[in-house]
């Protein structure tokens, strides 16, 4: 470059440098850069150190250390003083030495603060690289520790410290807390891996592929981080298609994610639906064709497995049937379950090239296939029955059946005597915790000094067999992937003389629930009251028809009388199972007792009450909750 280009780059850095002054005044803001010495004192400095040689990214770097002669430059670090001035003269030399075969080698020196750079040496060389666009620089960074703080930004930069610690990259940043531990998760690492140097130049090149195509669609990603949109990409996506998408696939990809994109920073606002909308499935006939002009809807069902061999997905077979006979005319129904050498995803990928309208995956271990589905077919409306929570882009389901194990809870207390009461939950990847906080909580009603003795199945006898065998008169098997013909079916069991006499069993009607829900498609409620970007679940409750308890033959009439008063009162919505004080195992309080939680905070319950003894695995701590995963 000769010094006359050199000169020509400084008039433009010029310019916009005095633009982006002009505009700092106009919007109030400050129009210089900010000195960290002014930002800070030293009683909001817990310590300093050294962190060596970094790639800084350029975004990142935002001021300078000290005073100085800040005013040199304007807020975008672009420079203020004129052409003539001895600035302009080093300025347009160091300009010269960046694109000649000498280059800028050396870096500059920096401090970093909650995650911002300010420069100690080398300002005008952050400002000829800026000019130029240029993504880093590398630095010599001294890390400035804050104070011990409470505030979430403080608990969020120290989750980023230990990130650092692993991968040392300054890529990522993200606003809220968790978010790093799930993005070392969706990268395939565990928790503790510190990243080798080949892994981190693989990431920083998927990150700025990435970064390029989420650039390209400024409508879907106004507003959001590359980390965040990554992050709520990586939901849906693995990460080896970051490096086998092309770019017009990748930029479709994050285009069809747009509704979970465009809610990253702040998490999606949960809807959640606690009663049907009251679909009239008389007047459905009448409006169908305007609905769907080709026709009736085509719903298809997508299981994980021959549903053959499972009970729960029997049942949602069976839903699907009633579904079709109460929608007759409007409504056709397909089954879809992967066959051999084919994933589920694979099966859910026929069914949307077949002209499925919509499309309900029937087990929480299908979430992510659903996103990548809903992600490639924007039309589909896709659901996945899950406890867990939802995106923006696939809607989840589940019942309320926290209300029938509250009473199955609650007749396992008065029938237990001194007696712990057993509890099997299948696995954390399919149990919903309050579900398991509800069942103790009956307990808890009956029997006020009975603990609950919780063990995690997995679909075999051995946890059943080891509270039996341990002096657990009742045991309750509260899961999904029960087997028939053995213990482990759902239910609660008497342990007598070394037999199991069934008490109590929940029960879903899956085709109550499907008639509703579609009906409401067809009636027009599919977005009744909702904003773009709300992540909807569909908690419907005994009240609804969709879960109830069953009595067994051999239960005890006192019990009998109990239960029955119990579910009428909570199908007239006068009994709240979780209106009462809850305690979480640490000893900290959920509920007091003066009112209910709501059902967002039933949904997102990641915790055991005190009742249970047993412990959550950590995986089920990451998975559940509003916003989470």
């Amino acid at each position: 470059m000769s010094r006359h280009e050199a000169a020509e780059q400084y008039e433009k850095a010029l310019a916009s440098g005095k633009r982006c002054y002009r505009e700092c005044v106009h919007a109030g803001r400050y129009p210089y850069l900010q000195a960290l010495d002014e930002l800070i004192d030293e009683t909001e400095v817990r310590g300093y150190e050294s962190i060596g040689l970094v790639e800084v990214p350029m975004e990142l770097v935002v001021g300078t250390r000290v005073a100085g002669r800040r005013n040199a430059f304007a807020a975008n670090f672009m420079p203020l003083l004129g052409e003539q001035s001895e600035f302009a003269y080093k300025w347009t030399s160091l300009c010269e030495a960046h694109l000649s075969d000498e280059g800028i080698r050396d870096p500059v020196e920096a401090y970093e603060y909650l995650g911002r750079f300010y420069v100690q040496e080398g300002n005008k060389r952050v400002s000829v690289l800026k000019s130029f666009g240029a993504a880093s620089v590398t630095g010599t960074v001294t890390r400035v520790l804050p104070s011990w703080s409470d505030d979430e930004a403080f608990r969020v930069y120290e989750e980023f410290l230990r990130f650092y610690a692993l991968s040392r990259t300054y890529l990522v940043r993200f606003s809220h807390e968790g978010r790093y531990a799930r993005l070392q998760e969706a990268l395939g690492f565990e928790a503790n891996h510190v990243w080798t140097d080949d892994e981190r130049k693989v990431f920083s090149a998927a990150f700025h592929r990435f970064g390029a195509a989420l650039a390209s669609l400024k409508k879907e990603s106004e507003g959001v981080t590359t980390a965040e949109a990554l992050l709520a990409w990586l939901s849906a996506y693995p990460v080896s298609a970051l490096r086998t998408m092309s770019q017009k696939e990748l930029e479709a990809s994050i285009a069809g994610m747009a509704a979970d994109i465009s809610s990253a920073a702040s998490g999606p606002h949960m809807a959640v639906s606690s009663e049907p909308a009251g679909a009239n499935l008389a007047v459905v006939s009448r409006i169908v064709d305007t609905v769907v002009p080709h026709g009736p809807l085509r719903v298809a069902f997508a299981h994980e497995s021959d549903p053959a061999g499972s009970p729960w997905l029997e049942a949602h077979e069976r839903g699907r049937e009633y579904l079709e006979q109460a929608l007759a005319g409007q409504v056709t129904t397909s089954s879809h379950a992967p066959s051999a050498g084919e994933t589920p995803e694979d099966a859910m990928e026929r069914a949307a090239q077949d002209g499925a309208d919509v499309i309900i995956a029937t087990t929480p271990t299908l979430m992510a296939s659903c996103r990548r589905v809903a992600a490639d077919h924007p039309g589909v409306k896709v659901l996945d029955c899950s406890p867990f929570a939802p995106s923006a882009g696939v809607r989840t389901f589940y019942g309320r059946m926290y209300e029938p194990y509250f009473i199955a809870g609650a007749i396992a207390g008065a029938v237990s005597g001194a007696a712990d009461v057993g509890l099997v939950a299948d696995s954390p990847e399919t149990a919903a915790v309050c579900e398991l906080d509800a069942f103790a909580l009956g307990v808890e009603l009956t029997n006020p000094t009975a603990r609950v003795l919780l063990r995690w199945g997995g679909g075999d006898d051995d946890a059943f067999d080891e509270l039996a065998t341990g002096g657990s008169r009742v045991i309750c098997h509260c899961g999904t992937t029960a087997r028939q013909g053995t213990s482990d079916v759902e239910g609660l069991y008497l342990v007598s003389g070394g037999r199991l006499e069934l008490l109590a069993v929940p029960v879903w009607n899956w085709g109550s629930f499907y008639a509703r829900l579609v009906g409401g498609i067809l009636g027009g409620s599919w977005d009744s009251g909702l904003v773009r970007g709300d992540a909807v679940s569909y908690w419907w409750g005994m009240r609804s028809g969709v879960v109830d308890l069953r009595l067994g033959q051999g239960l005890p009439e006192g019990c009998r009388v109990l239960a029955e008063l119990l579910r009428r009162d909570i199908m007239a919505g006068d009994f709240d199972v979780f209106c009462r004080r809850v305690e979480r195992q640490d000893g900290t309080l959920f509920c007091d007792g003066s009112h209910g939680p709501d059902l967002k905070e039933i949904v997102a319950m990641d915790f055991l009450c005190s009742r249970i003894d047993g412990e959550l695995p950590r995986v089920e701590a990451q998975q559940l909750g509003v916003g989470v995963r």
